[in-house]
């Protein structure tokens, strides 16, 4: 693991690739500052830029990945100056980061939280580092019935990204698999879902699906905001951003236990930093919250979720790279991005592509020091980002967005499908979907057919082959457990805790 590092920082080192370090880190921190930009619509618009510019696998990964952390970064800052989360992730940080804003201490808030986040970040990298390539080496043991038994475990997982709503998940993930099978069958040459359409022979393209998904859909949701002339709330002043080393002292443990809450969590495929930082929230809650200060602006409870949600977003990398399933939503696209590259994430990537894989890992040490570096002396600087009217911001984005897909394309009708893939994404979430479940569906639904195929074909049809080895079974009773376990939880507790009570 020593030598694999070495050589990873030999490729993260190199100007080109320090310099996209630097541009993901800045860049995403922006994103993530900008309510309902985030991640996952900055790395969807600078995708189709990175490829079509040429970039090297491991320098657009460096890019990419600096982009999804920064924006972990950036999500504090509208939540505690504005109360408005910048994303998913960053929710759990209003209810104590606005509170200690208008008390006056919104600059001690937002170092605070870059530190948090930094701490967070390390120990969750240190584990990716540690724990990545083991596991590869147990994945490397995965043949076409274990992968398929694990995108069935992933589906899953996903029960536990809405929680209270899982039939919504289901639906989100079937919608995603059938828009996965648009085009020409592989297996028989059979034209599916086509309506006679040519452009649609070689399927519904990756770019072209995220970008209207996500950024389109949000472009709608902005003009209808502007439409209903909502306001924010006034930014409360900033002050002193540099952190007293006592304030970092006194939120210790709540950093490093929510770190490791987070690391754990965003190993977990299909939860990603919303569930992390909720987890680690309740949980420092549970533990630290004596004197009932939690919610009023205590810095334990702004620590926690922030450490949180930046270990969830580098412990997500653990299963993108070694199994081959997204960890996250953003993670689910950074996985496209990578067959853009005709590299296919899982065990073997490790062993056929060690300059992506060492070069991304390195990339995320060096790019987390950049953050702090960052986001510390120039708090101040970003936070004039929320202050962009809505007039600038829309345009701009659209812009980027259109800009993109034609690159990569120069075809009018992918224009076309990313605005009808728009109003769909659109749709979806007026109606409550949340996306992710789609863009996990999307990109695992072939994955999970062309594993099917391939073991029965091995079989010659027995369908008893996808639970004959140890590893396929484990992994069927495991997507079991994850969807029965809280069904049953939810009624026993019922049956039980009144009773308890009285």
């Amino acid at each position: 693991m020593f030598d694999f590092l070495i050589q990873g920082f030999g490729v993260a080192l190199t100007p080109l690739n320090l310099g996209l370090a630097f541009l993901g880190a800045l860049l995403g921190t922006l994103f993530g500052a900008l309510p309902g930009i985030g991640p996952i619509n900055g790395i969807a618009i600078l995708m189709p830029l990175a490829y079509t510019l040429g970039l090297p696998a491991e320098s657009a990964l460096i890019l990419l990945a600096g982009i999804y952390t920064g924006s972990e970064y950036g999500g504090r800052m509208s939540s505690i100056l504005l109360n408005v989360p910048g994303d998913a992730g960053a929710v759990m940080t209003t209810l104590d980061g606005h509170p200690l804003a208008k008390k006056g201490l919104a600059g001690p808030a937002l170092g605070l939280s870059a530190v948090s986040s930094f701490i967070g970040a390390t120990v969750a990298i240190v584990g990716l580092t540690l724990f990545a390539p083991l596991l590869a080496v147990v994945a490397v043991k995965f043949g076409p019935a274990e992968f398929f038994a694990l995108m069935i475990f992933a589906f899953a997982s996903m029960s536990a990204m809405m929680g209270k709503d899982p039939i919504k998940t289901l639906i989100g993930a079937v919608l995603g698999v059938l828009i996965s099978t648009v085009g020409v069958d592989s297996g028989t040459g059979v034209l599916r879902f086509t309506f006679d359409m040519p452009e649609l022979y070689d399927g519904i393209d990756f770019v072209v699906m995220i970008i209207g998904l996500f950024a389109v859909s949000e472009i709608l949701l902005m003009l209808e905001h502007a439409f209903r002339h909502d306001q924010d709330g006034e930014m409360a002043p900033i002050g002193r951003v540099m952190v007293k080393m006592s304030e970092v002292m006194y939120c210790k443990w709540a950093i490093l236990r929510s770190s490791v809450i987070g690391f754990v969590i965003g190993v977990l495929p299909g939860t990603g930093a919303s569930v992390a930082s909720a987890v680690a929230y309740t949980t420092e809650k549970r533990i630290s919250d004596r004197d009932n200060t939690f919610g009023t602006g205590d810095m334990r409870g702004l620590a926690a979720p922030e450490a949180a949600n930046n270990a969830s977003a580098a412990g997500s990398f653990v299963p993108m790279l070694t199994l081959g399933i997204p960890g996250s939503g953003t993670t689910a696209i950074l996985l496209g991005a990578l067959m853009l590259y005709n590299i296919n994430p899982g065990p073997m990537m490790f062993r056929e592509q060690p300059v992506v894989v060492g070069g991304l890992i390195a990339s995320l040490y060096i790019g987390n020091v950049m953050l702090l570096l960052l986001n510390l002396p120039l708090a101040g600087v970003f936070a004039r980002v929320l202050q962009v009217p809505r007039w600038i911001l829309v345009p701009s984005v659209a812009i980027l967005a259109f800009v993109g897909v034609y690159q990569l394309h120069s075809d009018l009708m992918a224009i076309y499908l990313m605005l009808a893939i728009g109003v769909f994404g659109y749709v979806l979430r007026k109606f409550g979907f949340s996306l992710a479940p789609v863009v996990l569906g999307f990109v695992l639904g072939g994955l999970m057919e062309e594993n099917l195929r391939r073991a029965l074909s091995i079989s010659g049809g027995d369908v008893a082959i996808l639970f004959q080895s140890g590893l396929s079974i484990g992994l069927w009773i495991a997507a079991a457990l994850v969807v029965l376990v809280p069904m049953f939880a939810g009624k026993l507790k019922a049956k039980f805790l009144p009773a308890k009570v009285s």
